[in-house]
């Protein structure tokens, strides 16, 4: 069933007033607590009444019935709503179960998530099934309807089909259109776009942006498209320019962009006078950046920062309801909204000591109570183990590109011209490039060149990308063969290889881009894939979004993508893909 209309049947919503006239008792009682009370924006006294997964009472009074009801003293904790990750790309390494899980126990109940993996289902039906599998998850989840692919994909035309775009838009759980990392396409006369942005909005969706570096007059014309909120400012002034044109923004603290800090002081001066338009996102994190939670370290900054508690924990919860058009059901402490609370044992500490989503605990004095430890059928849902009824040899490898890919960062890259003799069939290392190949899933087309600044890995395998499509880099051509095979023979997954023998390996089950394995795990093996990384002479903070973003459009100034070598300004193919 939807969540954002008819959450609750009739003869439910007759039993909650049933509860207020003392006809049948509250399923739960929490007395005595200090309540975060949004509306007044202040701290109250009081209890609350719960009824299955409903708050139908905040106030002074107790029930007249309460046989059979579940009654906790909260003397000495303090509730405030659960926290909203209103920003998840929850195929990171993870999956959107495995996240929510996790983030959960910190406190983060509710996501708001990219469907960019689930485009890449051919078979649509099975991605919009799971998002009703997910309405009956313990936690919140919503989604967003991407516009662009973050990549020249040759089937774009298909999945991003009217018919196809429509369909995500007229789910309750898609809450809006985006990110748009297009919008240059948008800005110089893409018609489809703005198209699909005028749908968005005649459905009662948001638009979110994503517009680094924009300039004034780039964010007026935003605006004018219809776009609502941008994560993207990096600094407090970026923050003021994009409020000043009437954005809602998100501030992000990520792996790749921990910002948090350096926005938070910069804000505090500039004459930003309310904090209501604001929010916080972590903006699809990689595992290990998890380790002390999602939502709750970013509060604990904003916190020390000396940002007043009440707009801290709002910034988590009840703006970001407020703005998607969520209030009636999250957001705060109030009656008829989901009882989905945090319990905390100081406003100070953001991390709860207990949590409960959808009237459920979850956790109880910092132990983990969720009872769905079923994974969902990710294998009926279109999410089985990557298999290749192809093979790769040496006539894959072959290099003659002029042209190569230098890493700026771990995430821009210019291009530059190749000396190399390339005939070779390993690089040495004394040399800061390394072979690189983008290779069909399916096999049928490849697109080959060379890649500086990625270190001295011999060969390395991938079937988590942009695309979906396996990338392959290293300095051996016989271990990147070698390191293939091996992800194959896993189902997907990141391998590396060197002189012979698998030196790391991360299976990636679902289709070859995420783990069923629990986070914690998984923040295990990506520290151990940075490491063996590190080790081999790779410089940069993030491997897994370099591998993510080879392949990404909306990033200058060069990518490998499925159509081959891509010019971002220019928005041309400079060496076409080749069929196998």
């Amino acid at each position: 069933m939807p969540e954002n209309r008819s959450v609750w049947k009739n003869h439910q919503i007759r039993m909650h007033v049933d509860v207020i006239d003392g006809l049948a008792a509250p399923t739960k009682l929490l007395k005595n607590a200090s309540i975060l009370h949004s509306y007044l924006k202040q701290w109250i006294r009081g209890n609350i009444w719960i009824y299955d997964d409903r708050i139908v009472y905040i106030g002074d009074r107790m029930p007249e019935r309460i046989d059979q009801t579940e009654v906790t003293e909260c003397s000495g904790l303090y509730i405030v709503p659960g926290y909203i990750e209103p920003h998840a790309h929850p195929f990171q390494l993870y999956n959107p179960q495995t996240l929510s899980r996790y983030a959960a126990q910190y406190g983060t109940t509710a996501l708001i998530s990219d469907n960019l993996n689930l485009l890449f289902q051919k078979d649509q039906k099975k991605a919009l099934t799971l998002l009703k599998h997910f309405h009956h998850q313990p936690y919140h989840h919503y989604w967003w309807a991407r516009f662009d692919l973050q990549s020249e994909v040759a089937e774009e035309d298909f999945i991003l089909s009217p018919d196809r775009v429509s369909d995500w838009l007229d789910q309750d759980c898609v809450l809006q259109g985006g990110e748009l990392t297009g919008w240059p396409s948008l800005a110089a006369g893409d018609d489809l776009m703005l198209d699909r942005i005028q749908e968005a909005k005649k459905k009662r969706k948001r638009v979110e942006g994503h517009f680094p570096g924009a300039s004034e007059q780039t964010l007026t014309k935003m605006k004018l498209f219809g776009v609502d909120a941008d994560h993207e400012a990096m600094s407090g002034k970026e923050v003021y320019s994009r409020l000043l044109a009437g954005y809602t923004v998100a501030l992000r603290h990520s792996s790749i962009r921990p910002d948090l800090p350096k926005l938070l002081k910069e804000i505090k001066e500039l004459p930003i006078a309310s904090y209501d338009h604001l929010f916080f996102t972590t903006d699809g994190a990689t595992p290990a950046f998890y380790t002390d939670g999602v939502t709750n370290p970013l509060i604990k900054m904003a916190l020390e920062e000396g940002i007043d508690p009440i707009d801290a924990y709002h910034m988590a919860s009840f703006n970001i309801a407020r703005y998607y058009g969520l209030d009636h059901l999250l957001g705060s402490v109030t009656a008829g909204r989901y009882a989905t609370l945090n319990f905390l044992e100081d406003p100070a500490e953001p991390n709860p000591v207990h949590v409960m989503a959808k009237g459920e605990w979850l956790k109880w004095e910092n132990a983990d109570l969720q009872k769905d430890k079923t994974d969902l059928p990710w294998h009926d849902l279109g999410f089985a183990p990557l298999t290749a009824n192809w093979g790769l040899t040496m006539d894959d490898l072959q290099f003659s590109m002029p042209l190569g890919l230098h890493m700026v960062n771990g995430v821009i890259i210019q291009p530059y011209s190749v000396s190399l003799d390339l005939a070779a069939d390993e690089l040495p290392d004394n040399q800061d490039e390394a072979f690189l190949a983008l290779i069909d899933r399916e096999g049928n087309w490849r697109i080959n060149t060379v890649l500086k600044g990625f270190g001295n890995v011999k060969g390395l395998a991938s079937s988590f990308s942009a695309t979906g499509d396996i990338l392959l880099i290293g300095k051996n051509k016989e271990d990147m063969i070698a390191a293939w095979k091996q992800m194959v023979e896993i189902g997907g997954g990141i391998t590396v290889f060197e002189n012979g023998r698998t030196v790391f390996e991360m299976p990636l089950e679902l289709n070859g881009t995420a783990s069923v394995a629990p986070l914690p795990e998984m923040a295990r093996q990506y520290t151990e894939f940075h490491e063996c990384l590190k080790e081999r002479g790779y410089p940069f903070e993030d491997p897994v979004y370099t591998l993510f973003f080879l392949s990404s459009t909306h990033l200058p100034y060069v990518r490998i993508t499925p159509r081959g070598i891509f010019d971002v300004k220019k928005k041309t193919i400079l060496f076409p893909s080749i069929m196998r």
